[in-house]
């Protein structure tokens, strides 16, 4: 789960960039060299990150829950345009 949160974070930027996180399992704050600054937090099977950057102004969220070998991922780009993947067994849509 922390694999496709991480990967799905750093897809939301313009550049691959690594980001300094401090926190605990249960909840994160993360920033990197690109502006971007987000929190994560975990609750059971769920994952809740909101996310900002400093250089841009822009905003995302996106919700993750796992059940089974099934994430279901639901957010908001910066856009604001909403959007949905579902992986199964580590393959996504």
């Amino acid at each position: 789960m922390k694999i496709v949160i991480a990967s799905l974070a750093f897809s939301l930027i313009s550049a691959p960039v690594f980001a300094m996180c401090v926190g605990t399992d249960t909840f994160s704050s993360c920033s990197d060299a690109s502006g971007n600054n987000y929190s994560v937090t975990r609750t059971g099977n769920t994952t809740f990150m909101n996310g900002t950057n400093t250089h841009t102004g822009s905003n995302w969220s996106q919700t993750s829950t796992t059940i089974g070998n099934s994430t279901f991922h639901n957010g908001i780009d910066k856009d604001g345009e909403g959007w949905s993947s579902t992986c199964i067994n580590g393959f996504c849509n």
